[in-house]
């Protein structure tokens, strides 16, 4: 089995790894032994996961899930935990690297099932750009996986060496949240309790991050970009009429933007995993958003995860996902060739 014929393909798998504990510094990652699990980034700490012997930490117990749970294929990407999007460039440029150089290796006896995504130090545009290249051509990742939270809103000018960089490497990027506060700016303080920062936190960051690209005109200067946002966007199959609204009237908006269906057209442009927990929240996404950029995702092993044998519910995206992890074309240079 590969990523060009599986049937069931998981674009949404965090994985944690035991090489990178400590390669940031004071900053951890760190996982504690005590009885209770506590996983500690900077002064952030979160109780009750367990990572080490789960799937998350186990390539062994990950594939012995996947078939459990009907996944033939999973792209590995990092934990939102650790993006470390906010610390010293240095510190988070070597972290990256070590992230990277693991969960390469990892997965590469197991290139049957499994698949990787990069780490980048966001900090720095150019460091950013040279390790996704380095992942990408060295490693064999296939492209890079960053929080909607850097610090520079994602329509800066200052971003766009980036999007050319992976237009030139013909790969996508991913966009998922992390909690707000882990080590950047603490965000809403009544995010603080029942974990809102990941219910209700990460889908204000997803359906920002929608709006932004769109609005900010990101879509426009880079027409072969493709980017997919975690969790069907937040709350965009909701807002789509206030957001398309908007982007007909405001003062802010384009002369571009204002023209008819501009708005329904660049949405289209992005991609979207459909992990969003319930058939008519995913059925008012579908209506609004090109159906043929949706994904199949999980947060594999994590507290959100589908239950049961989900290969029925993964397998008309299928082919999405090998759209845009580049497999469709690389099947067609092949044979072509």
């Amino acid at each position: 089995m590969s990523l060009a014929d599986a049937v069931s393909i998981d674009v949404h798998a965090h994985a944690v790894l035991e090489e990178t504990f400590g390669t940031a510094g004071r900053y951890g990652p760190e996982l504690g032994r005590e009885e209770k699990p506590r996983f500690r980034v900077g002064d952030y700490e979160l109780h009750g996961v367990r990572y080490r012997g789960s799937p998350f930490m186990d390539i062994d117990l990950r594939i012995a899930a996947m078939d459990s749970a009907g996944i033939d294929f999973q792209v590995l990407s990092p934990n939102p935990l650790s993006y470390f999007h906010f610390i010293e460039t240095d510190v988070a440029a070597e972290f990256c690297r070590v992230h990277n150089d693991t969960l390469a290796a990892a997965v590469a006896p197991h290139s049957a099932r499994l698949a990787a995504f990069a780490a980048v130090p966001m900090q720095d545009i150019n460091l950013g750009i040279e390790e996704t290249r380095r992942a990408v051509t060295e490693l064999g990742m296939l492209g890079p996986y960053i929080g909607t939270d850097f610090g520079r809103p994602l329509n800066d000018p200052a971003l766009d060496p980036f999007y050319a960089a992976l237009v030139e490497l013909d790969v996508p990027l991913f966009i998922h949240p992390a909690p707000a506060g882990i080590d950047g700016p603490g965000g809403d303080p009544n995010l603080k309790q029942f974990d809102l920062d990941i219910i209700i936190g990460f889908a204000a960051q997803e359906t920002i991050a929608v709006a932004t690209l769109i609005y900010g005109g990101v879509l426009e200067r880079h027409p072969q970009l493709d980017i997919c946002i975690s969790h069907g966007g937040g709350a965009t199959g909701y807002l789509f009429g206030r957001m398309a609204s908007a982007a007909a009237k405001r003062p802010w908006a384009s002369e571009s933007l204002r023209a008819d269906g501009a708005f329904e057209s660049l949405l289209h442009r992005l991609w979207f995993d459909i992990h969003v927990h319930a058939d008519d929240s995913l059925a008012l996404l579908t209506q609004h958003v090109n159906p043929d950029h949706l994904v199949f995702g999980t947060n594999f092993a994590g507290w959100d995860q589908q239950p049961g044998d989900l290969r029925d519910t993964a397998r008309p995206y299928g082919d999405n996902a090998r759209h845009l992890l580049r497999q469709l074309y690389k099947n067609t240079r092949e044979t072509q060739a």
